[in-house]
């Protein structure tokens, strides 16, 4: 009885797969767009403020330190499951499609919904916010945030409306800026300002239990820093080669995030230490001030407005790819999973992304949807972990094999649920609120089956 369930479901799913390739979607990119979509998609505003968060749980250099590096490893784990995937599934949708394919649509559909209303919206709403406030404060224009804010989106939207090539070069291009100011700040930092730093002990804290639930609670904004690699995923369907390009894309991309992580905190830690990092409210500014002055922090202004600028970009490109899957799949609204005749891309998936993250923006609500952001992504981590177990039951290798399976998928996978489990300790209720909403996507999904069993 499983075995012909799995055989009908993907007999559907090869279906519905083919649907979706037989429309106007063009494969335009290849591994190096791939590359600049994950490490845009990773590298927002959180690497330049997140510093202080975490030297403020961990008062000691080489934790600090630590921290980043460990984060690191398991997004690195993490790639590893998701290249395999992306080998096996190369479809339009990316995770969509390996929840849907591993699991259920009614898992893969949750996802979508997830994104939509909390993880992806929520969190361009608050980056547009940080995009206007750092804009506002470089040109002096008395205007409202929110305007800055809903302009940025609306321009991005128009921008991926116009087709995929468009999208990816308008990302690729503010990559390529957001890393010449991450470039300026680690050579301020390190030749100008740490030669003349006195001489810290990268370790000067006794063991103890506190300090090892610390380094737990510093996680946190090390693992959210370096989220949104997976987003990549998206856009399997226009990519020339899924198969090579996706995974090349997230080895590359993560280990250069890695890099340049480790080398900004690095920095920090040096020009400013342990104690002054922990009390900087803006750990880049700080550094590039002691190196250049007013000018300098001027400068790394204007690198973060463009980071902020970067990952709005990068998300309205991949994003929608998900709603378009859903829609191709009978789950979502049908005009969502068309193709525009002249442009190739899906002109209404994108245009409601841009629109959700806008009412978001100026309903001010965006730092409560963060505060959900966390404990509802991780599952579905966990979850597209757990998946590739099911797939290597079920069907031979197809290309990239994730080194040191099972031990690394599991590894990724535990971290995960243990990210989850420490997100609903230390903020119960806010959890409690993105489950509810998560929760509210099961009628959602009945509604729309129901509608696509009368409609077939």
């Amino acid at each position: 009885m499983r075995g012909s369930r799995d055989s009908l479901h993907h007999a559907e799913a090869g279906r519905l797969d083919a649907a979706v390739e037989t429309t106007a979607l063009l494969r335009r990119l290849g591994a190096f767009d791939a590359t600049m979509i994950v490490m845009g998609g990773i590298i927002g505003s959180g690497i330049f403020l997140n510093p202080t968060v975490v030297a403020k749980q961990v008062h000691t250099p080489a934790l600090i330190l630590g921290a980043w590096i460990t984060g690191g490893v398991i997004a690195l784990l993490g790639a590893f499951a998701y290249a395999e995937l992306a080998a096996l599934r190369p479809e339009v949708g990316g995770q969509y499609a390996y929840l849907r394919d591993a699991y259920h649509p009614s898992v893969a559909f949750m996802y979508g919904w997830a994104l939509l209303l909390i993880v992806q919206s929520g969190g361009m709403a608050a980056v547009a916010a940080t995009f206007a406030r750092y804009a506002l404060s470089l040109i002096g224009i008395a205007v409202p945030e929110w305007t800055v804010a809903v302009g940025a989106l609306l321009i991005l939207t128009l921008i991926n409306c116009l087709g995929v090539r468009s999208g990816s070069n308008t990302q690729n291009a503010l990559m390529l800026l957001k890393l010449a100011a991450i470039a300026m700040l680690l050579v301020a930092g390190a030749t100008v300002v740490a030669p003349h730093a006195a001489p810290r002990a990268m370790f000067d804290a006794p063991l103890s239990t506190d300090l090892f639930l610390r380094f737990g609670a510093a996680m946190t904004p090390v693992m959210f820093a370096y989220g949104g690699w997976q987003t990549a995923s998206f856009v399997s369907g226009e990519l020339a080669r899924p198969r090579r390009d996706l995974p090349i894309g997230l080895l590359v991309g993560i280990i250069g995030v890695i890099a340049i992580y480790v080398g900004v905190s690095y920095v920090c830690v040096r020009a400013l230490g342990a104690a002054g990092l922990a009390n900087a409210a803006t750990p880049a500014s700080a550094v590039m001030r002691l190196a250049l002055g007013e000018r300098g922090a001027r400068l790394i202004a204007a690198g973060i407005a463009i980071s902020t600028l970067g990952f709005l970009s990068q998300s309205m490109l991949t994003a929608p790819r998900v709603y378009y899957a859903m829609a191709a799949d009978g789950l979502f609204f049908k005009s969502v999973g068309r193709i525009s005749a002249k442009t190739h891309v899906p002109v209404v998936a994108i245009a409601l992304q841009g629109i959700v993250a806008i009412i978001i923006t100026v309903s001010g609500t965006y730092e409560q949807i963060l505060s959900y952001v966390v404990s509802t992504d991780f599952i579905f981590f966990g979850l597209t972990g757990l998946a590739l177990f099911i797939f290597r039951r079920r069907q031979p290798a197809a290309g990239f094999r994730t080194p040191g399976h099972p031990f690394t998928t599991g590894i990724f996978t535990i971290s995960c649920w243990i990210v989850v489990i420490a997100t609903i300790v230390k903020s119960p209720v806010n959890s409690l609120i993105g489950f509810a909403i998560l929760a509210a996507g099961l009628p959602a999904y009945a509604w729309w089956r129901r509608a696509k069993q009368r409609s077939s």
